[in-house]
């Protein structure tokens, strides 16, 4: 069955080129108005997901079906005559399902930050991405919502829960373990290819304001999490190319038994080559490594790792991109806890159908393994896969 859908969702890509031209030919831009000396921009996104999955069966499973998850995000900003630029910039995610959402634990706010732009670097402040997260480079991704890497639109139900099956151990080799939390951020001017990001996040509040919010009370979690990042990006003739260094440390406070403080890195990098003024091949990849637990930032242990590798390559054509991804990851359980192994490959091929929507028609597969406990079918090995077709739309 997944076998066919795949087959469709292709021969709908291949129909979306003459509705391209006869009926998608139309972009939408973002509102605008002006507010006294500032601008105000409103727009946002939406993506949605047909899907069949294939898993071991489970009474009142359902193996197919949609998911998707909308945004709204708005910016309030003012350009100086001196070029300094001030914005104030939030993010709403006004609808997610059971399988698709963002990257934060898909609560109302996302981000909600202000950024301060000079000849000297930009500064930003509140709920939004750390320097670690916003430098990475991972490697291209024919479709990054329905990517192995960090998916935000995932196709396999964990009955037991109700919830997405990824969701014990979602592989992502950026370092995001400041999520949105509320933080102070700095970034230089690219100066010969390179770019330098630190940030500060005092805790895992989300007050918007640094300083406010302890954060959650709870065992094991992170206070002071500084973040560095390194960056380069550089060309040579038919040749580009980019590289990341980063890395996050923190201080645990309230630990229980065989916990610590946080320590969390990652290196990554991509090269793109122009064979023709059509037609670029990119490849590329990341590694990450960290004592946090399947990455949660409340179990980060004393003994024990947890690696994601991620490698993928993407060959693009005009509006077409046609792309393969592979991961795998591991988690060393310590006090308890399994030792949690994962693998995962897949297959895209995407259509940009305007500059406002892209058409993506994909398989993928998921392998699981644990070396105690048991999962849902009962087994300590479990393999999953999937035929989607994903529509995503921002303004």
């Amino acid at each position: 069955m997944k076998n066919t859908l795949a087959a469709g969702a292709v021969l709908v890509c291949a129909a979306a080129v003459p509705a391209h031209a006869d009926l998608l030919d139309w972009n939408v831009s973002p509102f605008t108005a002006d507010v006294g000396q500032w601008t105000f921009t409103l727009g946002g996104a939406a993506d949605g997901s047909l899907y069949t999955a294939d898993q071991p069966d489970f009474r009142g499973l359902d193996q197919s079906g949609a998911t998707g998850a909308a945004w709204v995000s708005d910016k309030l900003e003012r350009t100086y005559d001196d070029g300094m630029v001030i914005s104030l910039r939030s993010v709403f995610e006004i609808f997610h399902d059971k399988l698709s959402g963002d990257n934060y634990g898909s609560y109302f706010v996302q981000k909600v930050y202000g950024t301060v732009q000079t000849g000297l670097g930009r500064a930003e402040i509140g709920m939004t991405d750390g320097a670690a997260y916003s430098l990475a480079v991972v490697g291209p991704e024919v479709d990054n919502f329905t990517s192995l890497d960090n998916p935000n639109a995932t196709f396999f139900v964990n009955p037991l829960t109700n919830r997405a099956f990824i969701g014990i151990f979602s592989l992502n080799s950026a370092v995001e373990s400041s999520l949105n939390y509320a933080k102070i951020s700095y970034y230089t001017p690219r100066l010969f290819g390179v770019q330098i990001g630190a940030s500060f996040t005092p805790s895992e509040g989300k007050d918007v304001v640094p300083f406010i919010n302890p954060g959650p009370r709870v065992d094991n979690r992170q206070r002071g999490i500084w973040e560095g990042a390194l960056s380069y990006q550089g060309d040579s003739g038919r040749f580009s190319y980019g590289a990341s260094a980063t890395i996050a440390v923190a201080h645990g406070v309230h630990k229980t038994l065989g916990h610590d403080g946080m320590i969390d890195w990652a290196i990554g990098a991509q090269t793109d080559y122009s064979l023709t003024d059509d037609l670029k091949l990119s490849v590329g990849g990341a590694y990450r490594q960290t004592n946090l637990y399947t990455f949660d930032i409340n179990d980060a242990l004393a003994r024990g790792n947890t690696g994601a590798l991620h490698t993928s390559s993407m060959l693009t054509y005009g509006s077409w991109m046609v792309g393969g991804e592979y991961s795998t990851g591991s988690a060393g359980g310590s006090l308890g806890l399994p030792t949690l192994g994962v693998h995962g490959a897949e297959a895209s091929v995407g259509y940009t159908l305007n500059t406002n929507a892209q058409i993506t028609a994909g398989w993928q597969q998921w392998i699981y393994g644990r070396n105690k406990g048991l999962f849902y079918d009962g087994a300590d090995h479990i393999s999953m896969d999937a035929g989607f077709l994903h529509l995503n739309f921002h303004i």
